[in-house]
């Protein structure tokens, strides 16, 4: 039996139309009708997609020689995908819009946290008003505590996304319908996801700005007051970031496209390892360079060069990854 004729009867023996398996495929209707005529043979990946759909493995898909026993045996061997409810696909949605405002909220927390002591600092030296060691002491405690409830919220938000984590680590299949009430919200999003982050970008370009004007004057009160602005900017280039970012990425998800492809999905816990130790560090590189070298005024430039070198490590992971898979 060739590959087209095993396509159709698992298809009908699943109870599936053409359109159907298209659609937990995540293709066209028509390949799936190419293939079934043989007029076209569908890529490794979509071999691997049908296989744990079917519950069959590979050999059997592409050996002739392998008939119906091995389908019997192998559906008992493998366990089934799991199956995501149309009403599970709008909790996940809602539940990852909500994510991302507390996320960016935790985010923005951090990004300003050290306004209050650079402001401060500022104003204690220019006017006399604040001593420079109250100055520090109260911009310190208002630094730690804002890093603490953005650790809380993080920490929070985390947890209650727990039972969703499978959709980024595990192959999965989407019950009929899902996945084109997802393409047409994705579709409704797109013009105001590409609003929010060409307005992050240019925010992020324009944030050297106010050190380019607190260039023009001697006063530290100035400088510290436009290094805060600096950090407002950039601030809220990234909770553009994230409030557009995340749904987008939910919707990813669910559609399993972009970096959320079953093949990417088994390569994600080696890059997912690596991103955590990496953004580890560079937290850690941040508060040495700012509590050590008392240099918060300078310090954030680790987050925009962390991300940069972050996509070259990134990369260079996945290279790894995949030659591994090879």
């Amino acid at each position: 039996m060739i590959l087209a004729d095993k396509i159709i009867e698992l298809r009908k023996k699943n109870g599936w139309s053409q359109e159907e398996l298209a659609e937990k495929l995540n293709v066209s209707r028509q390949s799936v009708s190419k293939w079934e005529g043989a007029l076209s043979t569908p890529d490794l990946g979509r071999i691997l997609d049908m296989a744990r759909l079917f519950g069959v493995t590979t050999d059997y898909l592409l050996k002739d020689e392998m008939e119906e026993q091995a389908v019997e045996q192998t559906a008992e061997e493998m366990p089934p995908m799991r199956r995501v409810t149309m009403e599970e696909a709008n909790e996940y949605l809602s539940a990852q819009e909500q994510a991302a405002g507390r996320n960016a909220l935790c985010t923005l927390l951090c990004i300003l946290s050290p306004v209050c002591l650079i402001s401060l600092g500022g104003i204690a030296e220019y006017t006399g008003v604040l001593s420079e060691t109250a100055a520090c002491v109260i911009g310190l405690v208002v630094l730690l505590g804002l890093v603490a409830a953005a650790v809380v919220g993080f920490i929070t938000t985390g947890m209650n996304m727990n039972k969703w984590e499978f959709l980024e680590k595990e192959a999965f299949e989407t019950e009929y319908g899902v996945s084109g009430m997802v393409k047409e919200k994705r579709k409704e999003a797109k013009p105001g996801f590409v609003r929010s982050i060409a307005t992050g970008v240019a925010l992020c370009i324009l944030s050297p700005v106010p050190l380019i004007v607190s260039s023009l004057s001697n006063a530290q009160v100035v400088q510290a007051h436009m290094v805060s602005l600096l950090l407002v900017m950039v601030g809220a280039a990234v909770v553009l970031f994230i409030r557009s970012g995340m749904p987008w990425e939910a919707m990813e998800k669910l559609l399993q496209e972009g970096d959320y492809t079953p093949e990417k999905k088994r390569r994600s816990p080696l890059v997912e390892a690596v991103s955590g130790v990496y953004w580890m560090i560079v937290l850690a590189i941040f508060l040495l360079w700012g509590f050590l070298g008392d240099a918060w005024g300078i310090c954030w430039v680790v987050w925009p060069v962390g991300g940069v070198l972050f996509a070259a490590v990134s990369v260079i992971v996945e290279a790894i990854a995949k030659k591994k898979d090879l």
